[in-house]
């Protein structure tokens, strides 16, 4: 439930982003003096400063629910992440941007509750079951992305229908999805304050908790030789996809006039297609090939639908590429978790999937921020040639520098993905 309504939360946000910056929107929260240059980039920075906050504060809270125990850190997390959609709510309301920044870093100094969830998990799993759980991890994250999306854009579009079961009022707008985001939370931490047991029977009270741990998983993972090639890899794939995500929202509306609505729902198509692919096709692929084989074709042929959405000009060309592109998207983040996994030394999986999970939230920031830049000095596609090159680059560094002898253990694609 909990990574659930953080996946609702996260995703939440994608349709009603560009309503934060277009001319024409009501909700538009930049002055007017500001060009759309200037709107893009600091959107940009807006977006960049959440996975910031999330790679400084998730290994704190990791440790600090080892010490203290998972529940009461939940809470916490859960609470901040409340009041950090509150607060963003207020923010785009008094159209007041440093509160939206401030609402941000809160949420995301608050968001690592997904390493604590996975370590709550992790404590109450014996070997038979623990593949079964964490693939309910999986299934919560994927479920989380296909619906957030689409309740964000029919949330912030006032009289349109939801599913065809009723007309949202005309008093909906760009706030209400936070809002709606903000009860949920608020009912999660209710419900792990009331329901969810102490499942860390082995509380470490002396521990220190090291804030500087972030850094140092990213500089032991790039330093390991069993690790290197799937990280930088992985840094570069990931930064890619989120050039893709941070602005396709901007681009889907300036180049073809998809309403916030209308972004949500493909959204949320593109999340079903991921979602099919993680649970059915990963799985039909890792019994006949292997995951580091299979990352060669996958990371290559993403780069390529990359260019593909760049290319087109119609709007049906552009549902017509999602089954293709959430196939190798798909393929490529549960194969490279999975390789992570295998390239760590035995016994030290859980702390390789620790240091990916440091990268991945790190790649997030610097491609959230330049993208503005990009999108705003040239236009809003170039961003997704941006995010080709990356990928590209990712494919060609891995099939380059991998090697397979590091492999310790056997193939086990799916799970949560990364953040």
């Amino acid at each position: 439930m909990t990574v659930f309504i953080d996946l609702i939360g996260f995703s939440i946000l994608i349709p009603v982003f560009p309503l934060l910056i277009s001319p024409d929107s009501p909700y538009r929260v930049t002055p007017d003096g500001w060009s759309q240059h200037d709107s893009l980039v600091m959107l940009g920075w807006l977006q960049g400063i959440y996975p910031f906050f999330i790679f400084l504060a998730a290994p704190i809270l990791g440790q600090l629910s080892d010490r203290v125990g998972r529940r009461p850190v939940l809470a916490l997390s859960i609470a901040g992440t409340a009041a950090g959609y509150a607060l963003f709510a207020i923010g785009i309301y008094q159209k007041n941007i440093p509160l939206l920044f401030a609402s941000r870093a809160l949420d995301g100094i608050t968001g690592g509750n997904l390493a604590v969830a996975q370590a709550a998990i992790a404590d109450v799993s014996t070997d038979e079951n623990r593949a079964k759980n964490f693939g309910l991890i999986g299934a919560a994250f994927g479920l989380g992305f296909i619906l957030g999306p689409y309740v964000g854009g029919r949330l912030s579009a006032p009289n349109t229908s939801f599913y065809r079961l009723f007309d949202t009022p005309s008093w909906f707008g760009a706030t209400t999805p936070f809002w709606f985001a903000t009860g949920l939370a608020a009912i999660n931490c209710a419900l792990v304050l009331a329901t969810l047991p102490e499942t860390n029977t082995h509380k470490q009270a002396g521990r220190k908790v090291e804030l500087g741990q972030a850094v140092r998983n990213v500089v032991a993972g790039f330093a390991s030789p069993r690790l290197r090639t799937p990280l930088i890899a992985g840094f570069f794939w990931v930064g890619g996809f989120t050039f893709f995500t941070t602005f396709f929202g901007v681009y889907l509306r300036n180049q073809f006039g998809f309403s916030q609505s209308k972004t949500g729902d493909y959204f949320a198509i593109v999340g079903v297609f991921i979602a099919l692919t993680q649970g059915l096709v990963v799985g039909l692929v890792a019994k006949r090939t292997e995951d580091y084989k299979v990352l060669r074709v996958s990371f290559l042929m993403h780069a390529v639908m990359m260019c593909v959405y760049f290319a087109i000009t119609a709007q049906a060309l552009l549902y017509l590429c999602i089954p293709l592109f959430a196939l190798f998207q798909g393929l490529t983040q549960a194969n490279l978790g999975s390789l992570v996994s295998r390239s760590a030394e035995m016994g030290r999986q859980g702390e390789a999937m620790g240091i990916f999970s440091s990268v991945s939230s790190l790649a997030q920031v610097p491609a959230s921020i330049l993208v503005g830049y990009i999108a705003g000095s040239i236009s809003s596609n170039t961003p997704l040639v941006v995010a080709a090159v990356l990928i590209a680059v990712a494919g060609v560094i891995y099939v380059t520098l991998f090697r397979p002898k590091y492999l310790s253990a056997t193939p086990t694609t799916g799970g949560a993905p990364a953040h």
